[in-house]
């Protein structure tokens, strides 16, 4: 049994309108939400074995945020690979970590976790700024996870919900 979690990025600001979209950061309210979201881990024992994020600025520092409030000790993952990606990407991504890890994080953009997540959920769900979805995989092996995997949505966390 695996655990899969999908966040999307916090709230980014756009007030500078010369910066790149790859180089925005988060707004204030995305600097109190990813923490929020890093407390709701703790608390529920999903402290990640291994956090994975986009490296785009607004992903890279919801997921420093994250780690930092949820007590994560590890190294985190920064690859430009979950930017502008589609929801294959991030599986393949997932089939290629180590069987070490039991509990994974993803920290992304929207279309893409939205789409995933309604893709393992089985029906579309909604994935604001800061959203975290829970997973359960029936599978030993992350590169046993297929589009038969049985996944279960055991919880969906909207910043506004909590």
């Amino acid at each position: 049994m695996k655990t899969l979690l999908l966040m999307r990025h916090a709230k980014s600001s756009w007030d500078n309108s010369e910066l790149a979209d790859f180089d925005r950061p988060l707004n204030g309210r995305g600097r109190q939400d990813a923490p929020r979201i890093g407390q709701l881990l703790a608390h529920e024992d999903l402290t990640p074995d291994l956090i994975i994020t986009s490296a785009a600025r607004r992903a890279a520092t919801t997921a420093e945020l994250v780690a930092l409030a949820a007590g994560y000790d590890g190294d985190i993952r920064y690859t430009r690979d979950l930017y502008l990606a589609d929801a294959d990407t991030y599986l393949e991504l997932v089939r290629e970590t180590g069987d070490d890890v039991n509990r994974l994080l993803l920290v992304g953009h929207n279309p893409d976790i939205a789409e995933l997540v309604s893709q393992l959920a089985g029906h579309d769900e909604h994935m604001p700024t800061a959203a975290l979805a829970h997973f359960r995989l029936a599978i030993d092996a992350w590169s046993e996870l297929s589009d038969e995997t049985a996944a279960e949505l055991v919880a969906l966390w909207r910043p506004k919900e909590l």
